[in-house]
């Protein structure tokens, strides 16, 4: 056993986490994730449609034919050239620690834990099946290279997660997820906004974990996490080149679409708030508070997302915090009321999903913090 191993197998009062106690987290929240014992538990959870869980995505793939790269060419060549070279291309390689380093967990953490590689999986693979499709059906070149790249990139991540689950036997079976999967059409904007999102917030929820765990290494409880600073910029790439894409037709960032891209800001943050919350235990035990984090996350994805949007949400606005925190209740009590079931469940259900989607509106209204775009699309992964 490594030294990591035994670093986290001692208390660490500071964070109220001790591994093999059942104890409740300091952190926030109340765990909505069924027990995950099995690969069929893990199947199901992947599988299931909720607020949170991942989805995967179709288009028009006619349209998306019809994209036109040609007004930023320069920014567009100097992108392909940074996928050609594959910088990660043997990232994604488990070394001689890692079987080492798996141990196991205590049981809330364990569970909230597969639910985390199980979306985290389900999310990427979700991209690589989305990616891979548009490069079928299209016939544009450069689109499809694009498309080629990122599913390959998505491929190995989640298959790189998915090895990760079978250490616990509680791997997913990918192609059968595809197959039974429910999908969501989204038209080409729809898809660049929320795309563009997923991969930016994923590059700032790795590098804020990264970051934390290089400060206290004892804290990484599982090894997966040491590939987190490299696996990071891959994400950043795949959201610069949605920028690129989005660059080439201004009209994306003008009039009506402006009230999208504010929905879909407001969409992601709001579903990664409520899910993080979800995981108190997995958040103790990094020494980290779900809020803390989020607020973290999105202060980078803002500060990133400049280079395309034209608005940004005001974070920092008492009433977003407030919001934020009435829909985790109000997502509590609608999961209340599914798991009690009955009519009574079902009237809670509802007045917890009228709850939320009030407070999705009243958090839409919000004033938003307006700016110019930047000349040059491209920005670098300083964070």
């Amino acid at each position: 056993m490594s030294a990591i191993p035994a670093q986290i197998n001692s208390s660490h009062p500071e964070s109220g986490f001790h591994p093999g106690a059942n104890t409740t987290p300091s952190s926030p929240g109340t765990p909505f994730i069924a027990p995950i014992n099995s690969a069929d538990d893990a199947f199901n959870q992947a599988r299931a449609d909720s607020l949170i869980s991942p989805r995967f995505y179709t288009t028009d793939f006619e349209a998306m034919d019809r994209i036109d790269v040609s007004s930023v060419q320069a920014a567009w060549d100097q992108l392909m050239s940074e996928f050609r070279s594959d910088a990660n291309k043997d990232h994604f390689e488990r070394d001689d620690a890692f079987g080492a380093e798996v141990m196991a967990l205590p049981e809330g953490l364990r569970n909230e834990f597969f639910d985390f590689l199980i979306s985290s999986a389900t999310s990427e693979y979700s991209g690589c099946v989305l990616y891979a499709d548009i490069r079928a059906k299209v016939k544009n070149p450069e689109l499809r290279e694009l498309m080629g790249f990122m599913a390959r990139d998505e491929s190995r991540h989640s298959g790189f997660i998915n090895r990760a689950l079978k250490d616990f036997n509680v791997g997913l079976d990918l192609p059968a997820l595809r197959r039974s999967k429910a999908y969501t059409f989204f038209k080409p904007k729809f898809i660049f906004y929320a795309t563009y999102l997923s991969e930016k917030i994923g590059y700032a929820r790795y590098i804020t974990i990264h970051r934390k765990l290089e400060q206290h290494p004892e804290r990484r409880f599982h090894p997966i996490f040491r590939w987190f600073e490299q696996w990071c910029l891959d994400e950043f790439r795949h959201g610069e080149a949605f920028a690129v894409l989005m660059k080439a037709d201004p009209k994306l960032q003008r009039g009506v679409n402006k009230l999208w891209i504010r929905f879909f800001l407001l969409a992601v943050f709001a579903t990664m708030y409520v899910r993080d919350h979800t995981r108190p235990y997995m958040f103790d035990a990094l020494g980290m508070k779900p809020d803390d984090f989020g607020f973290a996350v999105f202060r980078i994805t803002s500060a990133i997302s400049r280079q395309i949007f034209p608005i940004s949400l005001d974070i920092e606005h008492p009433a977003f915090r407030r919001g934020l925190e009435s829909m985790r209740k109000h997502f509590e009590k609608a999961e209340l009321g599914r798991a009690r079931g009955g009519l009574r469940g079902k009237l809670t259900t509802l007045l917890g999903n009228v709850g939320i989607a009030k407070t999705f509106i009243q958090l839409y209204l919000l004033p938003v913090h307006r700016h110019a775009l930047p000349d040059d699309v491209r920005v670098v992964p300083a964070w």
